[in-house]
């Protein structure tokens, strides 16, 4: 009956239930799989990026922390203050036993025992206590060996902060680089701030000695408030060096630490992105090889990641659908080929028949309906070759042409305007009936025009002298829809699901080769292409009764708005 449209059964997708024609693509990715192992770093530079920017990052900051802090300044000004303290609390000592009114001489022990109040202290182990009379001659020395609980504290073993200077070291020999000079004396540098603690009261300053960093604080012994001499205390040489790098020591080994879980979070990391891409890429790359004819035959198979809820499980979904979209585009080419070459074949045997016979014919009447016959399928054959030749262009026509929003209703009456002429002609009533209000729908205009003069001629060309055809539009929240209905013979019941199909007619022996069967193929591939729906149903006296006779047919076209 009715002309055939696009919509072959059949769509192939690649989910669970796709099967290819063999497992080799499957099994050359598991192969890889299982080269490629956890670790994967030498045949994954993603890998290895992922584990380098997280230790570039790691490392930043800790060199942050060990060269950029202040830790180092806080504990110098702590421990200075702690000493400052201390050599008060000593200068005190010595003026708690001087005799009042009577005369002192440090050096000679005149109303004071220096070397018996020093060895009378408690000291902290490495420092030193110098006292001085106001010429700067020493009058008294000693050396702390008292061990503090906080001092074994901070004994620790610094491996990887000697291993690094070590390093250092010896990197920066061949520069120069910490070449030593002539460093002074402890004492010198107690004595040079005799002076100024005389008259400016306790000094406080650091200097470097071979042993490393020390501080170094004078506080003046005052006698009837007058200034006799001075206690000089000096810390430890390289105490403070020493508490920075057991400071550092500990960072390093939390550095260590997180370099270890670092590299572990960079390889699971790793494994659920670079491992998923890998399997992606490696059955792409398959594929691409198997297509190029290197190993044999079969199918692409994308691994299936789109239970990941993440870009990999986007791309994963996207990689099968746009595989299984091809596949579909090349069966559905392939079968067109068959369908193509099937619905020429018969017009040529035609010919070649009536060729064959007419060399044999010898009246005039066989010979002009031999004729009549070859005319007839050559006509044929110009519809079928044309329609092809449209039906190949249409997909990358549709794709290329840019959809514009326009007025559905005034084009459906343009177009009822000029084709109701043609059915009045016939004798068929032509009937419209649209709403005031316009329906702007965003499409390619020319081609949603070429489905309506499709389906408005076939009802035209199926309809006899007393039927009616009917063309409604209404409009359904998100869609709008477009009826066209006639009274014409209907459509029989086991062509409704073959309709669709392309090259299908079952058009009358006089009707033969007028029409070539892809007028509704490429109706419905032009709604398809805009999100639309299309459909035939044949209109019966009632709904309870479907065995009743058709009063007619109805095409029904459902646009998006």
């Amino acid at each position: 009956m009715r002309d055939s449209a696009p919509g072959r059964d059949g769509d192939v997708v690649l989910g669970d239930d796709f099967v290819a024609p063999d497992n080799v693509v499957d099994e050359e990715v598991r192969a890889r799989r299982a080269r490629r192992g956890f670790l994967s770093l030498r045949e994954s530079p993603l890998t290895r990026k992922i584990i380098t920017f997280n230790l570039i990052a790691l490392n930043v900051l800790v060199a942050g922390i060990l060269y950029l802090n202040s830790s180092r300044d806080g504990m110098a000004i702590q421990r200075a203050n702690s000493l400052v303290g201390e050599a008060e609390l000593v200068a005190d000592v010595f003026e708690a036993q001087l005799p009042i009114g009577a005369p002192v001489n440090l050096i000679t022990g005149d109303g004071v025992d220096v070397a018996q109040t020093l060895e009378g202290l408690d000291i902290q182990q490495g420092a030193e206590v110098f006292v001085f009379d106001t010429d700067g001659a020493l009058a008294g020395h000693v050396v702390g060996v008292e061990v503090r609980s906080s001092d074994a504290e901070d004994t620790q073993p610094t491996v990887l902060t000697d291993a690094l200077t070590t390093l250092w070291g010896w990197m920066s020999k061949p520069f120069g680089v910490g070449a030593l000079t002539a460093q002074p004396s402890v004492e010198d540098m107690a004595r040079d701030k005799v002076a100024a603690a005389l008259t400016g009261g306790t000094q406080v300053t650091s200097g470097e000695v071979s042993g490393g960093t020390i501080f170094s604080v004078v506080s003046p012994i005052e006698h009837d408030g007058q200034a006799i001499g001075v206690v000089a205390l000096v810390s430890a040489s390289g105490e403070i060096d020493q508490l920075v790098m057991a400071e550092r020591e500990r960072v390093l080994q939390m550095f260590i630490i997180a370099t270890l879980v670092s590299i572990g979070l960079s390889l699971i990391l790793a494994s659920t992105i670079a491992h998923p891409l890998a399997d992606l890429a490696a059955a792409a790359e398959i594929g691409g090889a198997r297509n190029r004819g290197k190993n044999g035959n079969g199918r692409i198979r994308i691994p299936d990641l789109t239970a990941r809820p993440d870009e990999i499980g986007r791309l994963s979904g996207a990689l099968r659908g746009m595989v299984g979209a091809l596949y579909n585009r090349i069966d559905g080419n392939e079968q067109f080929a068959a369908d193509v070459a099937h619905e020429i074949k018969n017009p040529l045997a035609s010919l070649r028949s009536a060729v064959g016979t007419m060399r044999v014919a010898k009246r005039e009447d066989q010979r002009e309906k031999l004729l009549n016959v070859i005319e007839h399928d050559v006509r044929r054959l110009d519809r079928l070759v044309s329609d092809i030749s449209n039906a190949s262009r249409l997909d990358s026509e549709l794709v290329k042409e840019e959809e514009v929003p326009f007025d559905l209703l005034t084009m459906l009456r343009n177009l009822g305007q000029y084709l109701g002429e043609e059915a009045q002609g016939k004798g068929i009533d032509f009937i419209t009936d649209f709403p005031e209000k316009p329906i702007v729908i965003n499409g390619l205009e020319a081609r949603l025009a070429q489905v309506f003069v499709n389906l408005i001629s076939n009802a035209i060309s199926f309809c006899e002298d007393g039927d009616a055809i009917r063309i409604w539009a209404r409009r359904r929240e998100n869609r709008v829809l477009v009826v066209v209905e006639d009274t014409g013979p209907g459509i029989p019941d086991q062509a409704l699901t073959k309709i669709f199909q392309r090259f299908y007619s079952q058009r009358d022996a006089s009707d033969f080769g007028n029409n070539s069967g892809l007028g509704l193929a490429i109706s419905k591939q032009i709604v398809e292409a805009h999100g639309g729906v299309v459909w035939a149903e044949n209109i019966r006296p009632t709904d309870a009764d479907i065995t009743s006779d058709p009063l007619g047919a109805r095409f029904v076209v459902g646009l998006p708005v």
